[in-house]
């Protein structure tokens, strides 16, 4: 029922920074997690980021720590994905979801996906 659109992925250089967004067609109830996951051809999806429905705490993959930023904006039911130093291997589709608990498990609702590309 919920509908999840994201946007900004892109064609980008190693090093370089994207920012992509997530936006919901309705409200999302506080006791479901937000987040986002990607999936590069070949490979099995990975849970790169989720903030927590419980206390709004955030877990990033060790791949991408300290150079992503998860974010919410629920006034405007709009997440986003800030990436920074982006390295070819986090070319991918991404994906924003949003799951019922306090952490993302990737059972809920799910976007279409945004390709994000880095070269080299």
């Amino acid at each position: 029922e919920v509908q999840l659109v994201e946007s900004g992925g892109g064609l980008v250089q190693a090093g370089g920074s994207l920012r992509l967004s997530c936006a919901s067609s309705a409200f999302t109830f506080d006791d479901y997690a937000a987040g986002w996951f990607r999936q590069a051809p070949g490979k099995e999806r990975e849970l790169v980021s989720c903030i927590s429905s419980g206390d709004g705490s955030t877990y990033y993959a060790d791949s991408v720590k300290g150079r992503f930023t998860i974010s919410s904006d629920n006034a405007k039911n709009t997440k986003y994905l800030q990436m920074n130093s982006l390295k070819p291997e986090d070319t991918a589709v991404y994906y924003c979801a949003i799951d019922l608990g306090s952490w993302c498990h990737g059972r809920g609702s799910w976007g279409q996906g945004t390709q994000v590309t880095v070269s080299s």
